[in-house]
């Protein structure tokens, strides 16, 4: 058996995932007939047919499913030999984008990250803060190369890092809960009453409800620090962070609204960057650094998890 090439493997994988030599072509850049030849010859050097061409479109045959399945691990071992290669010539990056998003606690976000560039005085912190989906959308936008916040953990250009879960509790100031709310509260019953929700920062992202009761009326904020005053000022009722609001809740300056119909949620926060892209040193670096701290610094243990890492395949 003669030689094969990582171009004719790389040919032979394109055709599988895009089904087609046409599709494959148009993945790789090449031209039709260039694919075409390179998986014939792929062919004629291990002397097995990995492809069956008799339908209308082309099928693995049973050695050429076993062949690709094999395969993967060398494809992958080079996508990272590459990428690691891509990140020495790098060199130091001269700035990183950070995002964090409105359900972070700030103060020991901020404490972490301040600790990290205090060590790193080469390169430079833009930090933004954005809501709702906007820290997802920066980051897949490839306007952060790092995010704080919720994910789309079944998206495989992303991988993470769990850092802390943040219980998010429906609650209302004392003044404006109605005479006869009943016991377990369903949304109708808070129909009459303004809710007070985040403004969502994504700009092309299709927009997502969270905990909206419809037909009410709406005042939309951009941080939850101003949602938490406006509430405690009887303005409106809405769902905010427990770690906000224990000690307004100990001290009955907010009362939880959380039973049956309104069970509030549980957020699993993450830090989080592309999987498919490479990082220079300082952001592997800084990657590293809130993967081992953030867990033992955000949240009691109740809310802390253990790192648990996702990498696409």
């Amino acid at each position: 058996m003669n030689e094969f090439t990582l171009h004719d493997l790389q040919c032979f994988d394109a055709v599988v995932r895009s089904g087609g030599f046409q599709a494959a072509a148009a993945a790789l850049h090449r031209s039709h007939p260039a694919v075409f030849a390179a998986v014939a010859r792929l062919e004629r050097q291990l002397g097995l047919a990995l492809l069956d061409r008799s339908g209308y479109r082309v099928r693995l045959t049973a050695d050429g499913r076993a062949f690709h399945r094999k395969a993967q691990t060398l494809l992958n071992e080079f996508a990272g030999l590459r990428t690691y290669a891509t990140q020495l010539a790098m060199g130091e990056e001269s700035e990183l984008h950070v995002v964090i998003g409105d359900l972070c606690p700030r103060e020991q976000t901020l404490t972490l990250l301040a600790r990290f560039f205090g060590a790193c005085p080469g390169t430079r912190l833009h930090l933004h803060v954005e809501a709702v989906a906007g820290p997802q959308e920066r980051l897949l936008d490839g306007n952060a190369d790092l995010i704080l916040h919720r994910v789309d953990k079944t998206d495989p250009r992303i991988e993470w890092v769990d850092v802390c879960e943040i219980e998010l509790v429906p609650v209302i100031a004392p003044a404006l809960l109605p005479e006869r709310l009943p016991r377990s509260v369903k949304p109708e019953h808070l129909r009459e009453l303004t809710q007070c929700v985040m403004r969502d920062t994504a700009r092309h992202t299709p927009a997502r409800d969270y905990f909206v009761v419809e037909g009410a009326p709406q005042c939309t904020v951009s941080d939850q620090s101003m949602k938490r005053e406006i509430i405690l000022q009887g303005l409106g009722w809405g769902h905010l962070p427990r770690y906000l609001i224990e000690d307004d809740l100990r001290k009955s300056r907010l009362r939880s609204l959380a039973g049956r119909h309104l069970p509030g949620a549980s957020e699993e926060i993450v830090v989080a960057r592309r999987s498919d892209r490479p990082h220079g040193p300082v952001a592997e670096r800084l990657w590293c650094y809130l993967g081992e701290h953030a867990p033992n610094v955000f949240g009691s243990p109740k809310q802390s998890r253990a790192p648990r890492r996702r990498r696409s395949a």
